[in-house]
């Protein structure tokens, strides 16, 4: 009997026995087998005997097999699934051995047979990208994508993006929209291909996330090394703070909205969300109107100073519509810098100042440098996290009559309030 990629098969060879499910190889001299504990081995198909214990996923013409598609229960909520690509709806390339986002919305199903029977879902893919290849166009798709499935009737949603720029998607779509539903970012830092993968994990609590009562663009991703929760981060105020642990998101200056425990999470799936756990104040399901304002000037920049750097870097911006400077403490830049800013706003570029720290706000009127770029015309964004302001600048300057203003007002939890111990 021959063997298909996708069936289940033992694989003989010189006195070793292995069992798993065959994967496609680019040589048909060798076989590729995923064992069970999620490793692959390849062996040489001559000398090789193969028994094939259990036909696989694809069918006789190389599709994947129907069956998979979920039913649609009147006792479950509607939750849509909208795919861009990322880690989180990839496998590997074994033409490159890479990683590589191939998978659309059905596939995550699939892949993550534990969604099922927790919701009724609703799939579309917008992108199919790694998330580096972002652009400010995608954002207006996935804003418009969202609209759509909830002014149809979905009861939240789940967007599967890659985690290096979900920041970025996560605070466009936080000013785009007001939602009456929960808005739920999340992806994985490892592929469904490797044992430490977390995409079964941060894709079930995401859904559970989905059918509560929050109505609040969040981003859902493991909040520690190991199996036990998610955390749900407000949009516009998690930042990705470690290349590849599993934990690498946080809410900067803050704790998490609430978290998903993964072992209620996991339990038998009902319509309602099981193991969440909301810890602050968060707007909830219903309170708000569905609207969006998907508009986006894309002609922003992000400067970062250091000490040394070439002024050429400021003066490559002459002529943007808005430039966000990541300054060092309270919002500085070399003082030489100060006229070249001062010019670019005389030009009409807004320039908004943040900081590069973690944590804490501008206030450039402590020392001489800061009022002094204060005269030059720039505006203050307070706590507001540098990649955030660069969103938000793009989409204030589309949309508000007074973009300087709106910097310095919170939209969307970007914003928090100043301390004033002495009120």
């Amino acid at each position: 009997m021959t063997a298909d990629a996708g069936d289940r098969v033992r694989v003989e060879r010189d006195g070793l026995t292995h069992e798993g499910v065959l994967l496609p190889s680019t040589s048909p001299d060798h076989l590729v087998v995923k064992l069970d504990s999620g490793y692959n081995v390849g062996v040489d198909a001559d000398a090789a005997d193969v028994e094939v214990l259990e036909a696989g996923v694809f069918d006789d013409d190389g599709d994947e097999d129907a069956s998979s598609a979920v039913e649609f229960d009147d006792d479950l909520p509607t939750i849509a699934l909208i795919s861009t690509g990322g880690t989180i709806a990839s496998t590997v390339d074994y033409r490159t051995g890479a990683v590589t986002a191939q998978f659309d919305a059905e596939d995550v199903l699939r892949a993550v047979p534990d969604l099922a029977g927790r919701a009724n879902y609703r799939g579309r893919v917008v992108a199919n990208i790694l998330s580096e290849n972002m652009e400010p166009s995608i954002w207006r798709d996935l804003a418009e994508a969202v609209h759509e499935e909830i002014e149809a009737g979905a009861d939240g949603v789940v967007v599967m993006h890659g985690t290096d720029t979900m920041q970025f998607s996560a605070s466009a779509l936080s000013f785009m929209l007001d939602t009456p539903v929960p808005v739920v970012f999340t992806g994985s830092q490892r592929s469904a291909d490797r044992p430490s993968s977390d995409n079964v994990m941060n894709a079930v609590s995401a859904v559970e996330a989905a059918k509560s009562d929050a109505a609040e663009v969040m981003v859902c991703m493991h909040a520690a090394e190991s199996d036990d929760r998610c955390a749900l981060h407000r949009g516009t105020r998690v930042r990705k703070n470690h290349t590849s642990r599993r934990d690498a998101f946080e809410t900067v200056g803050a704790e998490p909205l609430g978290y998903v425990n993964y072992d209620e999470a996991s339990e038998d799936a009902t319509g309602d969300p099981r193991g969440v756990e909301f810890t602050k104040a968060h707007a909830e399901r219903g309170a708000a109107d569905l609207a969006i304002d998907a508009g986006l000037d894309p002609d922003v920049e992000l400067v970062k100073f250091t000490p040394g750097m070439d002024e050429a870097f400021f003066a490559a911006c002459e002529g943007k519509d808005g430039v966000v400077v990541e300054g060092t403490g309270l919002g500085h830049v070399h003082t030489d810098f100060v006229e070249t800013v001062a010019d670019l706003v005389d030009d009409g570029t807004t320039v908004v100042m943040t900081s590069q720290c973690i944590e804490g706000r501008v206030c450039d009127r402590v020392y001489d440098t800061g009022r002094d770029l204060l005269d030059a015309g720039v505006v203050e964004a307070g706590d507001t996290l540098p990649g955030t302001a660069k969103v938000k600048l793009m989409w204030a300057l589309a949309n508000s009559d007074d973009p300087e203003a709106a910097m310095q007002e919170p939209l969307a939890g970007e914003l928090t309030e100043q301390s004033r111990p002495w009120t």
